[in-house]
């Protein structure tokens, strides 16, 4: 199908968001779809908008990773070197002093993305015989920052201003995962699976879901050889064809 409704769809989620109020706690928030459009952009032309077998489906951009590029999990020396995409991004208005926005020229790089994505470049060198199969989202799209630059994930903000943000980031999510037309969608992490069961709930979809370890290195136990127990969860829970890490 034509990528300009998923486009326009992801476009509208990210101007309904910026009407909601700033979440108690946090002092800052960025939304790259904005800034960094044209990388989020650049993902989804090169990747495409056919059908997928499984649909991976993170939580929120990083400071390093998304923040930067406008990818899902988008460390930058995956995104430049192999998905070997190039752009520029804007700075957003106001930024957060302990969190700069460089874009590619970013020598940070996210340590969930490079796993994620390093995982799936050593068993995939050319980055379309993975997304030929697979794609991967985030949830949503803003980053929430504290006071000192930490960051804060959607599971950690008020019940209250979470649901807020979550009944916005479902229905788009529904729409998007209807164009996309997956077996299954793959929560990495336990609020991203969370998020998947509610929305299939929700509407009904025909997608079985899974869910696999995030690679967080805040998450102990993806710093104990995150691709082999991701390996072995999708083998116990059925997933399709070979374990693309």
């Amino acid at each position: 199908m034509s990528l300009e409704p998923i486009l326009a769809r992801i476009r509208s989620l990210s101007e309904a968001l910026a009407a909601v109020p700033v979440p108690e706690g946090v002092a800052h928030v960025q939304d790259p779809l904005q800034y960094a459009w044209a990388g989020h952009e650049a993902y989804w032309r090169m990747a495409g908008g056919h059908p997928r077998g499984v649909v991976w489906l993170g939580m929120n951009p990083g400071p390093f990773g998304m923040a930067q590029t406008g990818v899902p999990f988008g460390a930058v020396p995956m995104v430049r070197d192999w998905m070997g995409l190039r752009f520029e991004v804007d700075h957003p208005e106001p930024g957060h002093p302990a969190r700069p926005v460089e874009g590619l020229r970013c020598r940070r790089a996210e340590v969930s993305g490079m796993r994620l994505w390093g995982a799936i470049a050593r068993n995939h060198p050319d980055p379309e015989g993975f997304f030929a199969r697979h794609m991967v989202l985030n949830y949503c799209p803003l980053l929430y920052l504290e006071a000192g630059g930490r960051n804060l994930t959607p599971d950690r903000l008020g019940r209250v201003d979470r649901e807020r943000m979550e009944a916005l980031c479902d229905e788009a999510l529904g729409d998007v995962l209807s164009w996309l037309d997956p077996h299954w969608v793959l929560g990495v992490g336990k609020y991203a699976r969370q998020r998947l069961d509610h929305v299939r709930d929700r509407t009904g979809a025909r997608w079985q879901v899974a869910e696999c370890l995030h690679p967080s290195p805040a998450s102990p136990a993806a710093n104990r050889g995150w691709e082999g127990q991701v390996r072995e969860q999708w083998r116990v829970q059925g997933l399709p064809g070979p374990c693309p890490v």
